[in-house]
């Protein structure tokens, strides 16, 4: 793959479905999912265990959250809460 980059993340719109994300992907992209309204980073991180009385400890959730929204996965609303996108036609549950 020389001289190509691979996104490890892939843009919404290139994957079939979640399946392609790695497995700490998806079970933030799950959590957020299963939640009733926009969440914050710190709920997302105490569901996954995470000592989110630290925050040093919740910073590379924070960024994996970004990235998520970046591609398409989730929303990032401007008050720093996340929200899943919803499924497109077709194509899941």
């Amino acid at each position: 793959m020389a001289g190509r980059a691979v996104l490890l993340i892939p843009h919404r719109g290139d994957a079939a479905d979640e399946g392609g994300l790695p497995g700490d992907y998806r079970k933030i992209l799950a959590i957020v999912r299963e939640a009733d309204g926009p969440v914050q980073v710190r709920a997302v991180g105490e569901r996954l265990g995470l000592d989110a009385s630290v925050h040093g400890k919740l910073e590379p959730l924070r960024a994996k959250m970004t990235k998520l929204a970046a591609r398409g996965w989730l929303h990032k609303r401007g008050d720093g809460r996340f929200t899943a996108r919803p499924y497109a036609r077709g194509a899941g549950p």
